[in-house]
């Protein structure tokens, strides 16, 4: 089932013409700058995972730790690789990834593709993983709040094994580099991406070498690349693994943002990127740190950093500290692709998207959601104070939004590919064992933290859910109050309601042509006049990035061919911007009724008032929700290129 909707916005799309000359090098470039931007982008999240992981596992400020032995250390390091190898390799890199909305990734692609491919039969199944993906894409909202905050603070604590007394300068130093962050944002992934790469590059190939000193100290450490020390660890001792893994998991953070940030660089460039560079170095890096941990137990306080040579650990902490303000990125720009994508999807207002590209799609910035995470972040850090504190709720994020993301993952796998029932069961059955035991492990860790980023994601699949409900009763009044188009046309036509006509182009935005705008009625009704050429323009969304400019546009008469009056259709994919006087200079003029006066013509737009009525649509407290939240939807003027100084808004108000 194709779902549409009546809100655009995003990107360009890719620029048309001929190749150039040398369009092998030009492509191999274009492909090597890709996967650059890819790292400077997407991996800083999960590439910077070794700094934390081990340390906290084995903290012994954990309310359930685990003893530092060596069958413990062999089996916690091998738990580490085999995560990182099923959840993120197997899970998103060779199977998620697969699951593209035409090119685009993350969970609401997925929902996305749920309503497409679900049909009659499976409507309900579809109905209720679309609301389990809203509430994994409300969880993801929280990992990008907290993901800010305990990377950062992690690589800035590394001063306190440098310098013990620079313990009190931490936060306020985390809270300035963040703040730096947010403010960098407007100027765009390309950008960020160009001056990120080369860091990440270094970064990983440092953290790689420095896994390869602690190993040559201690080789033994490469047998828990083998399977049986992580099997034996959890069979083995069980009760000590099961809490283990609430902190395993954070080796496998940024997996979702690496799926969500696909559409910005695609899926070879990412792939390759880790497979070559990202996934060998983090290997390397936490068999180097459970070497150096056999060989002393008490660098359990920051194996990282007391891996790397005495000489090299300040250059580390600065080398640290711009990977993990890098982590920080593919979190924030996975969080600007999930708002455009749930606004296009009807779960949040039209927000004011900002295109920081002509070429790249889905390269976008969204001010809202930019500031909403900077006062969050800073909050956390304030709150918190150390990356130890944060990292138990750390893991409740990321183990729910991994676990949502392989379920819609097999259900669509089934639905779109036909997959034969054997194979999605056997492959669901093992994929989900291992995220459900990781998010049963964090579970225990409630109390420590864990709720915070459920009770964020709670609070944002309310206001989701609510503006979605909210939307639909405010669709359905607005139709009664409209009134059916083809009888209001008919009644113009007849003379029944008594207009002049006066000079000129009108163009009545509607969203759809089954009803009379608002404005074009009240124009009629309440000023008696009505222009030679009437446009009633409907912006559609398709579930696809972009629109070919062969399907861009439709017009239809509306019965009759000479009064003036025609419906135009524009489609949008939701990776592109919406630009009305652009869609309306490319019609034939054959199909509008003759040419439209476009330097003159005035556009009308109906602005509804909401307010609380008495009627039992919605529980009150999600009516005020519900309104309150219509007050941050962008400017509809400014979202869809209208001219301002002829622009006409017209208003009403409906009852919710």
């Amino acid at each position: 089932m194709t779902s549409r909707r009546h809100l655009a916005g995003s990107d360009e799309g890719p620029p048309a013409g001929p190749p150039a000359p040398h369009a092998p090098d030009a492509q191999g470039t274009l492909r090597l700058s890709l996967v650059v931007g890819a790292l400077g982008v997407v991996f800083g999240d999960i590439g910077t995972s070794p700094i934390y992981t081990l340390q906290t596992v084995f903290n012994p400020g954990d309310p359930h730790p685990v003893p530092v032995t060596t069958e413990n250390v062999y089996g916690v390091v091998s738990l580490v690789f085999w995560s990182v190898m099923i959840i993120v390799t197997v899970t998103y890199v060779l199977l998620a990834m697969r699951a593209d909305n035409d090119g685009e990734g993350g969970i609401m692609a997925l929902i996305t593709l749920l309503r497409r491919w679900s049909g009659p039969r499976g409507a309900r199944a579809a109905v209720v993983l679309a609301a389990l993906g809203i509430f994994g894409a409300s969880l993801f909202f929280g990992d990008s709040m907290i993901t800010p905050a305990i990377s950062v603070l992690s690589a800035v604590e590394g001063l306190k094994v440098v310098e013990p007394s620079f313990g009190d300068a931490v936060v306020p130093i985390t809270a300035v580099i963040i703040v730096v962050l947010f403010l960098v944002q407007r100027r765009g992934t390309a950008a960020v991406g160009r001056v990120f790469g080369p860091v990440m590059i270094v970064w990983f190939l440092t953290i790689g070498a420095c896994g390869v000193v602690g190993i040559t100290d201690h080789p033994e450490i490469l047998k828990a690349l083998s399977p049986t020390y992580a099997v034996g660890f959890l069979y083995g001792h069980f009760g000590t693994a099961f809490f283990a893994l609430a902190a395993v998991v954070l080796a496998v953070t940024g997996a979702e943002a690496l799926y969500a940030d696909m559409g910005h660089f695609g899926r070879s460039p990412i792939t390759r990127a880790w497979m070559f560079l990202v996934f060998p170095a983090c290997v390397l890096s936490y068999l180097g740190q459970g070497a150096l941990i056999l060989a002393d137990p008490g660098n359990i306080s920051s194996p990282f950093f007391l891996l790397v040579p005495g000489w090299a650990r300040w250059p580390m902490i600065l080398l640290a500290t711009a990977a993990t303000v890098i982590a920080s990125q593919a979190v924030i720009t996975g969080a600007y692709s999930v708002t455009s994508q749930a606004a296009q999807l009807g779960y949040l207002p039209r927000l004011r998207i900002a295109h920081t590209s002509e070429s790249a799609a889905g390269q976008i910035y969204v001010p809202w959601i930019n500031w909403l995470l900077m006062v969050s972040v800073l909050t956390l850090v304030f709150a918190f104070r150390s990356s130890a504190a944060l990292a138990f709720a750390f893991g409740m994020a990321v183990t729910g939004t991994i676990t949502i993301t392989t379920l819609l993952f097999f259900y669509v796998a089934r639905a779109q590919w036909g997959t034969p029932r054997w194979l999605i069961g056997t492959g669901a059955a093992l994929l989900l064992t291992v995220d459900l035991l990781f998010v049963a492990a964090n579970l225990t860790k409630l109390v420590h933290g864990a709720w915070l980023p459920l009770l964020i994601g709670l609070t944002v699949f309310t206001v989701m859910t609510t503006w979605q409900r909210g939307r639909e009763l405010v669709t359905a009044e607005r139709a009664r109050q409209e009134g059916s188009l083809a009888e209001f046309v008919d009644h113009l036509r007849s003379g029944e309601v008594p207009t002049i006509r006066i000079p000129g182009t009108a163009v009545f935005l509607n969203r759809g042509k089954e009803t009379a705008p608002l404005a074009m009625r009240a124009n009629v009704e309440h000023n008696h006049v009505r222009h030679d050429h009437v446009v009633i323009l409907s912006l559609e969304t398709e579930p696809v990035p972009r629109v070919p400019d062969d399907r861009r546009s439709a017009v239809d008469a509306l019965g009759y061919g000479d009064d003036g009056i025609i419906h135009v259709t524009a489609r949008f994919g939701y990776m592109e911007t919406p630009d009305v006087p652009a869609v309306l200079a490319a019609l034939d003029p054959a199909t509008t009724e003759g040419r439209l006066q476009l330097d003159e013509a005035s556009y009308f737009l109906s602005k509804i008032e909401l307010r609380r009525g008495t009627a039992p649509t919605m529980a009150s407290w999600r009516k005020r929700l519900f309104i309150a939240t219509s007050y941050i939807t962008a400017d509809a003027a400014e979202y869809f290129g209208l001219p301002r100084d002829r622009t006409v808004i017209m208003g009403s108000h409906i009852d919710v």
